[in-house]
């Protein structure tokens, strides 16, 4: 497993019976995790949190809190912005900062220009990560929200005069289009949801379109790319399986060494280290 283990101001303190309690910065949650199917004992830091998302049975769910609207968290040199949102969600996966790491080390002894195209970019991790080593970014995502938290990032983090290019689009007429266009990049990067949908309604289901959708991408690779990465917290897409569909489209006639794995962070109670979801790389360098 590749366990993102770099944060200072980000960790999971302790997890039981479907839920995690987490320090994010100066607040503590606690929020519901599918893949804790363990109950073990509850400490005092548990009846201390800001913050406590309540899955609902009839669906979606709520915040019991008492924090801000918003707050900043840093990873080493980037800034993110926080909001407790809807379904439980903070605008961060903090187990993306392992990836994070590869990609700005990738690129930064690359010792060339590197051409970034961030499709399901969401609100920017990956993107700030790449543009600080020095990569010009194409961010896509269909939620216009979502670009618009990633521009504060990138402002946050200092990086407002770095080339980026956001893109409020569906990803799949994006590549579409792209391909069309002869446009190429060096490094693609995907981390598709299960479920969603784009700025006209269109609809995503991630067992139904990723391999047509990879297909496709594989296409805007440039004569000399870089790498391609693959992210999904889909339960039944192994790492195994996510590999394989790069092996059969990214690096058909290119070659490159493909790993794929779990990732996740280390719970400081126990010591052992929760699985976040899976990524598959695909690296030319």
């Amino acid at each position: 497993m590749r366990v993102a283990d770099g944060w200072k101001e980000y960790t999971v303190l302790d997890t039981s019976d479907g839920e995690k309690l987490e320090r994010w910065a100066d607040y503590t949650l606690i929020r519901p995790d599918p893949q804790v199917i363990w109950n073990t004992p509850r400490g005092d830091a548990w009846r201390h949190a800001d913050g406590h998302y309540h899955r609902s049975k009839a669906g979606g769910g709520y915040w019991e809190a008492n924090l801000p609207d918003q707050w900043q968290i840093s990873y080493s040199d980037l800034k993110f912005l926080l909001k407790p949102m809807g379904f439980k969600h903070t605008g961060l996966f903090p187990e993306q900062a392992v990836n994070w790491e590869w990609m700005r080390q990738t690129i930064q002894h690359a010792g060339r220009p590197i051409k970034v195209l961030n499709l399901f970019a969401y609100t920017g991790g990956a993107t700030v990560a790449c543009a600080a080593a020095g990569a010009q970014v194409t961010h896509v995502d269909a939620a216009k929200g979502m670009v618009a938290w990633a521009k504060e990032n990138a402002a946050l983090s200092g990086l407002t005069d770095k080339p980026v290019r956001y893109l409020v689009d569906d990803c799949g007429k994006f590549v579409a289009r792209e391909i069309r266009r002869g446009n190429r990049y060096d490094a693609i990067l995907m981390d598709p949801p299960s479920y969603g949908r784009g700025p006209g309604g269109e609809i995503w289901k991630l067992e139904q379109t990723l391999f047509d959708l990879l297909k496709q991408t594989a296409e805007l690779l440039s004569d000399n790319p870089l790498f391609f990465l693959l992210n999904s917290y889909t339960t039944g897409l192994s790492p195994s399986v996510m590999a394989y569909m790069l092996g059969v489209t990214a690096a058909k006639g290119r070659g490159g060494r493909l790993e794929a794995d779990e990732i996740g962070l280390p719970v400081q109670e126990s010591g052992l280290v929760l699985p976040c979801g899976a990524t598959a790389l695909l690296s030319f360098a």
